[in-house]
Parts: structure tokens; sequence; C-alpha cells
């Protein structure tokens, strides 16, 4: 069993005049038997290999890591899971079974990794098909837990832009993916485009035999999920536009394109499939109805779908006051989490300008990263900056670029950049 709860932090109090209400919400999910508590339902998982003429390169070695990779996911895989193996090409194909779902267990394991093993790589790549294949394998099971696990390691050159963002549409709401590049050759933009859309991360494997642990980790996360289906449901008074909903943490993504209206005054923003066990964070601004000094009004509430089942959450209010003290108090975690979306800013524009060679803009944007990464406490960014600059002082920000960079160093600072860290409330 799992319950839900949520909780909101923000200043409630605004200075006359003003019309905008920022809020952070904290979803959590923790194991519970309470009544409106949801057990774990039906899940599928399908994998998603690149089996294209690329991945022979290297004397075979990456085709190789794959299969051993796929193999091991497929022992991860829980008895009675339906789950399928897609090879990639200039279109998609079955790998295991012949058709459909397999149903988990000893034998059905022991056929998959044998007909894995017979895959040969050969031809070119069309992503927005094997989303496809996922998508109508997914739908064999309605209502299930569905995820897909994606790699690549080349750019999408079969299909046009527009080709794989109508494919990448169908599948919205089917089946989360979480999708991954193997080497330096893939288009990060592609891969990141497909997890923002079907709610699942995107990540750099460096080497072929890196595949083995990423693999067995995010088939073991994809087991672990027990609700199927959480939205975030926001109601807002008439008169007053939500300006975004975005997940500050584990990871910056922004919902608000993917809300969809329930009402006029109300939309649901979906949070995709939830272990038992799960803390999440929500950046939520709200723009509403300028009152006067004195007034109190109801900006935002919060309520949770999970599994088409309406729970109230939580409240979001606005007091205008003309107490300086009181409206200039900026809350911690709106704070926190603007600083980390400023972060993700500043190495994206850091990169930019260094592949446009425009040193000076470089330096400072990456220096400004590092400064916010130290301030923050997010030493995993830190770690990642120090590959592509060199670090005189992350107190102020100071450093130098560094001349010879690895590639892959490079495209994981830019894939990894959305990445952060939670918010310190043990002082509370």
């Amino acid at each position: 069993m799992t319950d839900f709860t949520a909780q909101v932090f923000q200043n409630e109090f605004l200075p006359a005049g003003a019309d905008t209400v920022d809020a952070v919400v904290t979803v959590s999910a923790s194991p519970g038997a309470s009544a409106g508590g949801h057990r774990r339902g039906d899940a599928v998982e399908i994998i998603v290999i690149d089996t294209s003429g690329s991945m022979q390169e290297e004397g075979g070695r990456k085709i190789r890591a794959a299969i051993e990779a796929t193999q091991a996911a497929v022992d991860t895989i829980d008895d009675d899971c339906h789950f399928a193996i897609v090879g990639g090409t200039a279109g998609a194909y079955m790998i295991y079974p012949n058709e459909g779902l397999a149903v988990a267990d000893e034998r059905a394991r022991h056929e998959a990794k044998q007909a894995v093993a017979r895959v040969r790589a050969q031809g070119g790549t069309a992503i927005g098909s094997w989303l496809r294949a996922a998508a109508y394998l997914a739908a064999q099971r309605p209502g299930a837990i569905a995820h897909a696990l994606l790699l690549t390691d080349g750019k999408n050159q079969n299909e046009k832009p527009g080709e794989l963002d109508a494919r990448i549409a169908e599948c919205v709401g089917r089946f989360q993916c979480d999708a991954r590049g193997l080497g330096v050759d893939w288009d990060i933009s592609e891969l990141r485009k497909v997890a923002s859309a079907l709610l699942g991360t995107v990540d750099i494997i460096p080497r072929p035999e890196d595949m083995h642990d990423e693999f067995t980790r995010l088939t073991a996360a994809a087991m672990g999920k027990q609700v199927g289906s959480v939205a975030l449901r926001l109601w807002t008074p008439k008169g007053s536009v939500c300006e975004f909903v975005k997940q500050v943490a584990p990871s910056l993504e922004d919902l608000t394109r993917l809300g969809t209206a329930v009402n006029p005054l109300t939309s649901d923003y979906p949070l995709g499939a939830w272990a038992g066990d799960e803390d999440r964070d929500y950046h939520i601004r709200v723009r509403i109805p300028v009152g006067s000094v004195g007034d109190e009004r109801l900006a935002a509430r919060i309520m949770l779908v999970v599994d088409d089942v309406e729970q109230p959450a939580a409240l979001v209010r606005a007091i205008w006051t003309d107490d300086e003290r009181l409206s200039t108090r900026i809350n911690r975690e709106v704070a926190h989490y603007t600083g980390q979306a400023e972060l993700a800013d500043a190495i994206a524009e850091g990169l930019a300008a260094r592949e446009s060679g425009d040193g000076p803009t470089a330096t400072v944007k990456l220096g400004r990263a590092v400064q916010l990464a130290h301030e923050s406490g997010n030493d995993d960014t830190v770690r990642l900056l120090q590959k592509v600059v060199e670090v005189d002082d992350a107190a102020s920000g100071t450093v130098r670029l560094r001349r010879d960079v690895e590639k892959s160093d490079e495209m994981a600072l830019d894939v990894r950049s959305t990445r952060t860290v939670r918010v310190n409330r043990k002082a509370d």
C-alpha cells in the first residue's frame, strides 16, 4: 500500500500591488495501510536497444556490451511482469517474443536472453519508429505501470524532426521512458525531448562496459514502482493564471506544457509512476488579481489524483501587507530551487558559448555555475564542472576554461545539468 501527502512551502505575504505567488510543493509517497493507500498493479517493461550498423563499431564491442546489458536487465525483471525486447534500426523489430508481450518467469527469461544473444548490428536509426513499437506493446496491457528503457548510440538520421515529434506525441501517457545515449555521437536534444515528454530521464553512458550496471539499475527502479498514475491537480480562482508548474527535485522538468484542463479553473499535471517511498518537489507560480492591504485570498488549491482518485492535499495563500519585514522575506525552498534553475541555465549558456568560441562569456557563465553549485551543496555538479574548467575559487566563481576537454565529459555536464539537490530542511 502507498499513501500520498503534499506540503506547501511559501512566503504568503505580498507587498501592496504584488500579483505573483510562488510556492514549492513537496509530494511524498510512503508505505501505509490506510484506506486511501494504493497497491502495485500490472507492470510492463520494454527494453529498446539500438542495433544499427554503428553498434558494430569498435570491433563489435558496443553491440556485445548491449547484449550483455540487456540480458542482465532481463534477469532483473520480476516474475509475472509483462515484458518485451525491441531492436531498433531504420525501423523496429521484435527480438523477444516474436509478437506481443511475454510473461516473466524462469523459462521466458532464458528464452529472451537466448534471443538477444543472436542479435546482429546493421542498418540505420529511426527512434520514432522504436517509440511507436513500444507504444503498441504498452497498449496490450491498458492500465499497467508501463516503462521503456531506450538505448541509442547515434542520431535520428532516418526520420525528419517532425516525424520524431509526432511519434513522441503518440506515446504521451502510454508509458514512461528512460533514454540513454552510448558514447558521444548521439544528440542530447533528441533524447532529452523523448525523456521530457515521457516523464523519464536522459543520461550518457560513456563506455560500453558501463551499460550493464545502468541497465540493471534502471530496470530495478522500474520494478520498484508501486503506483502507475499520479497527477497534481491545480485549482486557481477566477481571474488567476498559472504561470508554470515545474518539477525541481530530483531534477528540473517543466510540466506546464503537459497540463490538461479538467474545467476552466482546474488543470492536471502528470507526475508519472511512483515508488512506494519517494519524495519530489514542485515549484508553482500563480498570478492572481491584486488585493488591498489586509486582504487574504486563496491563490491555489492543490489536489493529488492517484490512479484516478482525487485526494485533497494543500493550499497556497496570499496575504497583502504593508509590513516590509513580512513581504520581503524570501522563502528558503523557493530561493533554493530558483538558484538550481539558474545553475542549469548558466551551464547551458556557458557550454553554448564555449562551443561557439566565445571564451569570455563561457568563463563568466561557467564560473557562475560553479559558484551556484558550491553555494547549494551540489557537489556532483561541481565535480562535472571541474572537468570543463579549472576552479581557482568556487565561492567567488573564479574559473579558467580547460583547453583539452573530453567530449564525454562535456556531454555529461550538459545532460546532467538539470539534476538538483534537495533543500536542506534539517534545521527546521
